[in-house]
């Protein structure tokens, strides 16, 4: 651009001996300066009459026109594409990513530079990934040459070292003329997610019992009854709960009706997990505690569908920009399992209410046959009071804890697991810690359910 100092001081400027003829600090060569250049050599070939001053001025407003063209076609038909072998993967995991450039028009690119916005979570091989100081993001820049409708394809691995949903993209793409007057940057919003589960280990590596880790399930013979499952009615007795008074059937009847309940003996988990760290918030968080908590849940969750088991999800942790407990109830769906690792795949530090008041609100609202696996790294005064108020309701408890601290309250009844802190693949349960009694048989526990029965 010309200033306001004039054409004379501008063109003195920008060719005197002092100043550079190409400044490599801008990002296009182009300025007013090339046509005051060929306006100059124009009035020099006229005053002159020589036509090759001319010609070399026709030239020059002729390399600029072109270069101004291409760079305005530069963008179209180009085109870049991400894929990865695997969009969910398991921590540990590696998948093979590519990245590709096409070309889809005839007017070729003698240079395209491509800076993809990487997760730096995650480890490339095969590539180093700058980081950004504005955003500490990590970058992949590649450089092109792209001729006439062509595709150029690179492949990198990444190996997948943490858990969690990683963003990749979006993409600056710069290119221009082949003169290099000229210059222009898209930003191409090709965003993709790849998905990080937590690690899984097996139950058996894990300590526990290969049968029925979590208690013995109920004998075939004696079952509960389902308050979902209505399968017909019959006339009141005295000793029936009048909860279960059918009032529509009631009323037909002019006599008092009772909803006869489906039996069932389906077991059924609710793992319950605590993202919180240390007893009190403020205090911060141990990533390591938190990693091996989120693991120990996503292998019970696992274990649970393997057995055909509807399972469930409770967490005080929430999902990134977001301040809500996760909850999912227990199901058996194909897709429950899938919706659960994401979910602790996802899963952030943050705590979205203390452990033991989100157990104690949430605890009428979850099936009443469901063992609530508890998992948490510390085991404070309030947690173990809320668990124990919880078993004298008659659920049935099962805590997981890395906390090594001995236990002030007596845990009667609910069955405990001390886990020592380390990786996953080396961890040894053994026998429950407290709470071994717990553990009937189906005779006494069919026993112990007609005794609670006779006691009403």
């Amino acid at each position: 651009m010309i200033s306001d100092k004039g054409f004379v001081a501008s063109f003195k400027e920008y060719f005197g001996h002092s100043a550079r003829r190409i400044d490599a600090s801008v990002q296009e060569q182009f300025n007013s300066a090339w046509i005051a250049m060929a306006s100059m050599v124009t009035m020099a070939g006229l005053l002159l009459r020589l036509p090759e001053l001319m010609m070399a001025a026709a030239i020059l407003l002729a390399i600029v026109a072109a270069s101004w063209l291409w760079n305005k076609l530069a963008f179209f038909g180009l085109d870049y594409e991400r894929t990865f072998s695997e969009h969910r993967v398991f921590l540990g995991e590696t998948i093979e990513m590519r990245v590709s450039l096409i070309n889809r028009k005839f007017l070729p690119l003698p240079w395209v530079t491509t800076s993809d916005v990487f997760p730096r979570d995650l480890v490339m091989e095969g590539a180093k990934l700058l980081i950004r100081g504005d955003t500490s993001q990590g970058e992949l820049s590649n450089f092109w040459a792209m001729k006439w409708h062509d595709k150029a394809s690179r492949a990198y691995r990444v190996r997948a070292t943490t858990r969690g949903f990683h963003a990749f993209g979006p993409v600056d793409i710069e290119t221009g003329d082949g003169f290099g007057m000229f210059r222009s940057i898209h930003r191409n919003e090709n965003r993709q997610i790849l998905v990080v589960y937590p690690r899984i280990a097996p139950l058996t590596s894990l300590g526990l019992p290969a049968k029925e880790p979590f208690g013995n399930r109920l004998a075939p013979r004696f079952m509960f009854e389902d308050p979902l499952r209505t399968v017909g009615v019959r006339d009141y007795r005295h000793e029936d709960d009048f909860r279960k008074v059918h009032w529509k059937a009631t009323a037909r009847r002019q006599q008092l009706q009772t909803r006869v309940l489906e039996p069932t003996n389906d077991a059924s988990l609710m793992v319950c997990l605590n993202v919180q760290t240390v007893d009190k918030s403020y205090m911060g968080v141990i990533p390591e505690h938190l990693e091996q908590v989120v693991s120990i849940a996503a292998s019970v969750s696992y274990y649970a569908m393997m057995e055909r088991w509807p399972a469930g999800l409770l967490a005080n942790g929430a999902l990134p920009h977001s301040d809500q407990s996760i909850k999912i109830l227990p199901g058996r769906s194909p897709a429950q399992l899938t919706a659960i690792l994401e979910l602790l795949a996802a899963v952030t530090p943050f705590a979205t209410a203390p452990f033991h008041r989100l157990l104690a609100r949430e605890s009428p609202h979850l099936p009443w046959g469901a063992t609530l696996v508890v998992i948490s790294s510390t085991l404070s005064e309030e947690l173990a009071a809320t668990l124990l108020d919880l078993k004298a309701t008659g659920r049935r408890i099962v805590l997981i804890t890395l906390d090594q601290r001995p236990l002030s309250h007596g845990m009667k009844g609910v069955i405990v697991y001390r886990v020592p802190e380390g990786a996953m693949d080396e961890l040894n349960l053994g026998i429950p810690n407290y709470g071994a009694e717990a553990l009937l048989s189906p005779e006494q526990m069919q026993h112990e359910a007609i005794r609670c029965l006779n006691l009403r």
